[in-house]
């Protein structure tokens, strides 16, 4: 029987290589990077480095002049500032905001006067978008408060209002009295417009 011959051909030996000829490991302590994404990553992190240590030499006083460094104290946040850097929660739906004005959160309607004397959600608290400003010390900064309009954009209007007060525990009813009058949650006398 015949042998079958595989890969064709002979082999061919390598040449040896010298012990001169032997790569030999970079003086540094980082292999150089090899592809142009490794260069990059190598370069980013070589300048991550050098920023660290020239903040920790400008910290111990060898600075610029010789001069020592004194820290500079960060600003105390305002109440301002700190709700402008929040991110406000989200909208909820109708029925998580029944759900929370069952559990004790406060229902605030933004509606004017003239919306509310016409149809309010019973026991839910009414100050006018227009006051609201004036009268935010009114708001309670121990409850969540659930904000609520006709349809829900003058809600996030107020909602923003009220983290820039410092008040933190705050979102919008979505869709407003509306969508909670569709949704068959109680609402007593009729919504204008």
């Amino acid at each position: 029987m015949a042998k079958k011959h595989r890969g064709g051909g002979h082999k061919t030996q390598k040449p040896a290589r010298s012990a001169s000829a032997r790569p030999t490991a970079s003086k540094s302590a980082v292999a150089p990077p090899k592809t142009g994404v490794d260069k990059r990553i190598f370069a980013v992190i070589a300048g991550f480095a050098v920023v660290l240590l020239l903040g920790g030499f400008l910290a111990v006083g060898g600075g610029l002049g010789g001069a020592a460094a004194t820290p500079t104290p960060a600003p105390t946040p305002t109440p301002t500032a700190v709700a402008l850097s929040a991110v406000p929660a989200p909208d909820i739906e109708p029925a998580e905001a029944a759900l929370r004005a069952d559990q004790g959160a406060l229902l605030l309607d933004v509606r004017e006067n003239d919306e509310w004397d016409a149809g309010h959600i019973p026991g839910s608290t009414h100050i006018p978008l227009s006051e609201l400003q004036a009268r935010i010390g009114e708001l309670p900064t121990d409850q969540t408060i659930l904000v609520i309009c006709r349809s829900g954009n003058r809600s996030q209007e107020a909602r923003d209002l009220i983290l820039a007060a410092g008040l933190t525990n705050v979102t919008s009813v979505d869709g407003g009295v509306r969508a909670w009058q569709a949704a068959g949650y109680p609402f007593e006398g009729s919504i204008l417009g």
